[in-house]
């Protein structure tokens, strides 16, 4: 969600000036300054920004700047110049002495500065105003799309390397079987005088075994795997749910680390801990 977008364009003396930038939101969070002219707009650039962004803390900033000639308020040379006679006038006939700071004094009087009426809003300015707002969110879109394309290589090698470590440990699931098995009857060989039941061993041995069988969550994972490989494809909007996606990963590859009682898995597990964190990192930026 993190990107940046400017535009320009000039009306009738104006110059417009947009800028939009955004970062990561779990929502749309829009902060806006608008020139008081197009204030009136307001509800109708949000709406704008709202249709093309859809999440991110999102600020937004249009400005105008007037050629001198159309500046809002002037000073009324005429007037200053009636009120400096004035007061030589005065001066002179001895009635008031003329103040050291004579322009301090003469521009506190009424109508030295003129202000121009407020402004209208033409049909034909918001035009060009809303192509200007739309031109700085589509090079934001661009900017997030380029990063798009590099977190979803991203996400796909981190995918691919969760998948290549769950296979790598099929072969410590087979040969723990046999290392319970005979860690077991070693410890009964070492009880002296003491007889047991084989077959029911064998049932105790099965039992722990089914309680260690990390199977079911392995086949759930990469069920999870793949959804999330077809939800990177299904186009913008995915966000949230990449984020839910990765969350069931989470308990997957938790449950399998828990029911892992070697070194080697378990040194495999924490690798499918860090791929899959790196993917909770970056999905907070994704749509």
């Amino acid at each position: 969600m993190t990107g940046f977008g400017k535009a320009d364009a000039e009306y009738n003396g104006k110059k417009i000036h947009v800028e939009v930038k955004s970062l990561n939101s779990k929502a749309l969070d829009l902060s806006t300054r608008i020139a008081n002219i197009y204030r009136e707009h307001e509800l109708d650039l949000r709406k704008q920004v709202a249709a093309k962004l859809l999440r991110g803390k999102v600020d937004f900033s249009l400005w105008i700047e007037k050629a001198e000639a159309t500046a809002g308020t002037t000073i009324n040379a005429d007037v200053v110049k009636s009120y400096v006679q004035q007061i030589h006038k005065m001066d002179k006939d001895g009635i008031i002495p003329e103040p050291d700071n004579l322009w301090y004094v003469v521009s506190r009087m009424p109508e030295v500065y003129t202000t121009a009426p407020a402004e209208e809003v033409s049909d034909e300015e918001w035009a060009v105003v809303s192509a200007t707002v739309d031109s700085a969110l589509e090079a934001l879109c661009a900017y997030r799309a380029e990063e798009g394309h590099a977190l979803e290589a991203k996400f796909r090698h981190n995918i691919d390397r969760i998948e290549q470590l769950s296979r790598e440990l099929v072969p410590y699931e087979e040969s723990r079987v046999q290392k319970i098995r005979q860690q077991l009857e070693d410890a009964l060989k070492n009880l002296k005088g003491v007889d047991y039941d084989r077959g029911r061993l064998e049932q105790e041995l099965i039992y722990y075994i089914e309680k260690l069988d990390i199977n079911e969550e392995k086949q759930r994972l990469a069920q999870h795997l793949k959804y999330f490989r077809e939800t990177l494809s299904d186009g913008e909007g995915q966000g949230k749910k990449l984020g839910f996606i990765a969350q069931e990963m989470g308990r997957e590859i938790n449950t399998t680390g828990s029911k892992s009682n070697q070194a080697e898995m378990q040194n495999i597990v924490v690798g499918m801990k860090d791929e899959l964190e790196q993917i909770k990192e970056q999905v907070l930026n994704v749509l």
